[in-house]
């Protein structure tokens, strides 16, 4: 893995980092010396969690809430000095509108406006929300990173993927245009997703192994480590594929 700063330990927000990619993100961050704050909706959950990873702090989170982005990006923010990643990953799956989506898949008209609603507020809306808490300070501090997940674009057309498929492709078009408002300035902007799909809670009980490859979220620790170091200053407007990574990582071009 890449080596992080060598003057202090990198501050990085995890959102979601209780389980799944938010998890192996967190771990490989930890574990090469980013000093790492993640969220959950249960304060209890993310401190338990925190605990297992060497230095890290567990924050009450709800992505759909804007006071509660404001609390805990307040809180991680002081107790941490300051934040020098962001990584907006907090989300939820299909399973909440259609527990069998990948045998059963549901029409769009069929989605319940309520669960519709859910998946945008946490997987696009949670996203702005998060990061235009933490921009303006980032600005005003001198400069940091931000990286929002991802994932395949095939999930933005398959049958059956409302509102999943909808609520990625949005959080892709608000990365993007975060970069471009961004361009020129101390902040940089990226994309990272696995490359596939991923044995997370996000996958139904029943889906079939030998139906498809699985990744193990672990895949996302090399790019996101490499994102936070000083390997990728300057690294801006990318969509990164951690299956790819170490094939052809980006290459920095200045000061990030």
């Amino acid at each position: 893995m890449s080596e992080l700063r060598a003057d202090r330990p990198v501050r990085v927000l995890v959102t979601g980092g209780t389980s799944g990619l938010g998890l192996a993100m967190a771990s490989a961050l930890a574990e090469a010396g980013a000093t790492v704050a993640l969220t959950g909706r249960s304060g209890t959950r993310a401190d338990e969690v925190a605990g297992r990873l060497p230095g890290a702090v567990g924050v009450a989170m709800d992505v759909r809430d804007e006071s509660s982005v404001a609390r805990a990006v307040d809180r991680v923010w002081s107790r941490l000095g300051g934040i020098d990643l962001l990584v907006n990953n907090a989300g939820i799956g299909m399973r909440t509108v259609n527990p069998r989506f990948m045998t059963e898949p549901q029409a769009f008209w069929d989605v319940p406006a309520d669960g519709f609603r859910a998946v945008i507020e946490t997987n696009l809306t949670g996203y702005f929300l998060v990061a235009r808490e933490v921009t303006p300070r980032m600005l005003a501090a001198g400069g940091g990173r931000i990286v929002n997940i991802a994932v395949n674009e095939s999930t933005m057309l398959r049958t059956g993927f409302v509102p999943y498929g909808p609520s990625r492709a949005g959080s892709e078009a608000l990365s993007r245009i975060m970069a471009a408002d961004l361009r020129g300035t101390s902040v940089t902007v990226n994309l990272l997703l696995p490359g596939g799909a991923t044995a997370t809670g996000m996958l139904p009980r029943d889906a079939a192994p030998g139906s498809m490859t699985i990744l193990d979220p672990s895949v996302m620790g090399p790019p996101i480590v490499w994102l936070a170091s000083d390997a990728a200053a300057g690294v801006h407007d990318e969509r990164i594929v951690a299956v790819d990574f170490e094939r052809r990582p980006p290459a920095g071009n200045g000061p990030g």
